[in-house]
């Protein structure tokens, strides 16, 4: 699990990085990207969604919801971000074409978003 200093839990957080529009698209995952940091001290928040339109079954976007963010977790503990710790804000979306997939299929997908930001 994430440290709580790393999580992206405000509401109007999620609205303003949205409104951003500065977001890749790879595999069914999503990432859309905050604004850039000024102090580089700042630790950068994420958040992870997955809608109840992507699948109706809780237990199938929970499952996914662990998976990108253990995938994150460990990204993070090995140094392998990228450009991803020069924003503020990050927030992972889920999607249909990424409830099939294993552990190592979105390990992948979030390290080559991250790589592409």
């Amino acid at each position: 699990m994430l440290k709580k200093q790393y999580r992206l839990k405000s509401k109007k957080a999620f609205i303003a990085i949205y409104k951003l529009k500065n977001s890749t698209h790879m595999g069914g995952v999503s990432l859309f990207a905050g604004v850039k940091k000024t102090d580089l001290n700042q630790p950068t928040r994420v958040g992870f969604v997955v809608s109840k339109k992507t699948h109706k079954r809780a237990v199938k976007r929970n499952r996914l919801r662990r998976l990108m963010r253990e995938s994150y977790r460990i990204l993070q503990k090995e140094n392998n971000l990228g450009n991803s710790q020069n924003y503020l804000s990050l927030i992972f979306v889920g999607g249909e074409k990424a409830l099939g997939k294993t552990y190592l299929e979105i390990k992948e997908i979030i390290l080559n978003l991250l790589l592409r930001l």
